[in-house]
């Protein structure tokens, strides 16, 4: 890949966007760069390794997994590129991952190790703030959530638990849980759950199984 592939590449990433031409092409030609080409069915990363790179995926889909903290229901989406998972678990108190990652597709990853990173927080300032910028706004919108406004209906309740669940608040997500344990979670009766659910269905907003909900277009519950 050539420098100007990168260049344009890595324009298509918050941490990069607004840098000078030159700037960028700075990056490209002083940083170690690790470029990744990985086929179909492999995993890129688990659940609880260590997170201390930066992958930025450039082209292809993945799936990302997560499973419960009590190990009873998972979670499965869809991501395609352009995509950087996790970006905060380089540092903080937990630097591991928190999703199994899988490629879908043969994919594409622009790598970029932790001291790399270290360098580029040093000296290049567009990326310095960038970085800042996106941690400021996930720890703003995780504050602000106790503010919002509390879901009124049981449908609302069951669309900001499938929401709340996501990396990604569009595309394709898979949950595996049973209504009885979607019941629990939401403190109502199987029954409830059982009937908002079928009344999606059958506005096709998502296809029950059993043990398992799939949901083609989450954003379309919002609509």
């Amino acid at each position: 890949m050539s420098a100007l592939q990168i260049h344009d590449k890595l324009l298509q990433f918050t941490l990069f966007q607004g840098m000078s031409h030159a700037d960028l092409m700075e990056v490209v030609t002083h940083t170690k760069i690790g470029f990744h080409k990985i086929p179909k069915g492999k995993c890129l990363a688990r659940a609880g390794e260590s997170c201390d790179r930066l992958s930025f995926l450039i082209n292809g889909t993945i799936q990302a997994e997560r499973m419960s903290d009590n190990n009873t229901y998972r979670v499965v989406e869809r991501l395609s590129a352009p995509f950087l998972p996790e970006s905060e678990r380089l540092f903080g108190i937990q630097q591991k991952y928190t999703h199994t990652y899988t490629s879908l597709t043969d994919v594409n990853l622009i790598t970029i190790d932790k001291q790399e990173v270290m360098l580029l927080l040093e000296t290049q300032l567009v990326f310095r703030l960038n970085m800042l910028n996106l941690m400021a706004t996930e720890t703003q919108r995780l504050l602000h959530h106790p503010w919002r406004t509390s879901p009124k209906s049981l449908s609302e309740r069951i669309i900001h638990f499938f929401f709340a669940h996501c990396l990604y608040p569009a595309g394709h997500k898979t949950f595996y849980l049973l209504m009885r344990q979607l019941a629990d979670l939401l403190n109502d009766s199987r029954l409830d759950i059982s009937i908002a659910l079928n009344k999606m269905q059958e506005d096709g907003l998502l296809t029950l199984h059993r043990g398992r909900i799939e949901i083609p277009m989450i954003e379309r519950l919002l609509m």
